[in-house]
């Protein structure tokens, strides 16, 4: 076997180190969801407390929006953090899965010759 091929056990290795970090992602994804959707609720009900608490004490209505969504700015930067969070650990699950499809590509491959 010449030095351009992987070692079967070495591509082996590689490939089940591949699926365990798919698996480790996953929870991570659903952990980050779970957090992503607290932050989402958190920051809507703020936000409707927020609106009922302006309207309550006399502010014209052309502001309450503006003056809510400011009061309320903290909870909006964590909850697009946490989206933020949550789509990134999604694109690098999609890394792993490409590394992945290329030990397969190269098993195939090795496979054949």
């Amino acid at each position: 076997m010449t030095k351009q091929y992987i070692e079967l056990t070495q591509l082996t290795k590689e490939m089940y180190e591949t699926v365990q970090e798919m698996k480790k992602k996953r929870m991570e994804i659903v952990n980050l969801a779970k957090r992503k959707a607290m932050m989402e609720r958190q920051y809507r009900k703020a936000l409707a407390a927020e609106i009922v608490k302006l309207r309550d004490n006399g502010i014209p209505a052309t502001l309450i929006s503006d003056l809510a969504r400011g009061n309320v700015a903290d909870l909006k930067f964590q909850r697009d953090i946490a989206a933020d969070l949550y789509r990134s650990e999604l694109a690098s699950l999609e890394v792993i899965r490409s590394e992945g499809n290329i030990l397969q590509t190269i098993s195939k491959y090795q496979d054949e010759l």
